[in-house]
């Protein structure tokens, strides 16, 4: 007699069930985080990418909490965390979820939707980028180098929204203040995601090019990093270098 296997699907739970049961840790930097569930990044990858965010930039994120599960799926009007990688459920998974729960911000990141620690990395920074931008705003010596980039014809942006925001700015319908300031912070957010990047890993620059617009070149993509490193300067035990040519 042959019996059929059937492996039992994956416990899922409400984000309060698990900001409730799961121990949360606080980084050097002040910036609270936990790990929930079969994630595949380890605990000393985590720690050190939390780190990575400078303090003079994580004491924007005093009520942000966040949890790196295996997936955040969307049921409907609710959202449920599965406890492992389930093929059903990843149907219906996305990459993050913002909840406010309580006072806090809990943001649950899905580590099993990506394939290594770049992508769970930059998926925790890009967060982090847009949730510094909502509190302190952009910087006007970021906006100023920007800006000057703009009129000078830089080639290509650093995310969709900042594409297609730049391309409204520089139009001549009634809204071009309003879409130059959706542009600007697009603009900051993209930037200190991938300099907050560039702290945690060696980052090859050909890995964040898109097919739905054309990347930022290089040269002004570096000016706009040395000015986010400029404001928020890097860890002890962290650096920020620009290379031009990979050393071999």
């Amino acid at each position: 007699m042959i019996f059929m296997s059937q492996a039992a699907s994956a416990i899922t739970r409400s984000p309060a069930e698990v900001v409730r049961k799961t121990p949360v840790s606080q980084a050097p930097n002040g910036i609270c985080y936990a790990m929930s569930g079969e994630v595949t990044i380890t605990e000393a990858d985590l720690e050190r990418m939390v780190a990575a965010v400078p303090n003079a930039a994580a004491g924007a994120l005093d009520r942000n909490a966040y949890y790196f599960v295996p997936l955040t799926v969307s049921q409907g009007e609710d959202t449920v965390i599965a406890d492992r990688y389930d093929v059903e459920l990843s149907d219906n998974a996305v990459c993050h979820r913002n909840l406010s729960l309580g006072n806090s911000q809990c943001v649950f990141i899905s580590t099993r939707l990506m394939d290594d620690k770049f992508s769970v990395a930059f998926e925790f920074y890009i967060n982090v980028g847009h949730a510094m931008v909502d509190r302190i705003g952009v910087s006007q010596a970021f906006a100023d180098l920007v800006w000057k980039q703009v009129e000078g014809n830089v080639r290509g942006e650093t995310s969709l929204d900042a594409w297609d925001a730049r391309k409204l700015a520089t139009g001549t319908g009634p809204d071009t203040e309003k879409y130059k300031n959706e542009y600007l912070s697009a603009a900051f957010s993209d930037a200190i995601s991938i300099y907050l990047l560039s702290l945690y890993l060696d980052v090859d620059y050909a890995d964040l090019r898109e097919r739905d617009y054309p990347l930022l070149a290089p040269t002004p993509l570096a000016e706009r990093l040395r000015k986010v490193a400029e404001l928020f300067p890097p860890n002890a035990g962290f650096e920020f270098a620009v290379y031009y040519r990979r050393r071999s």
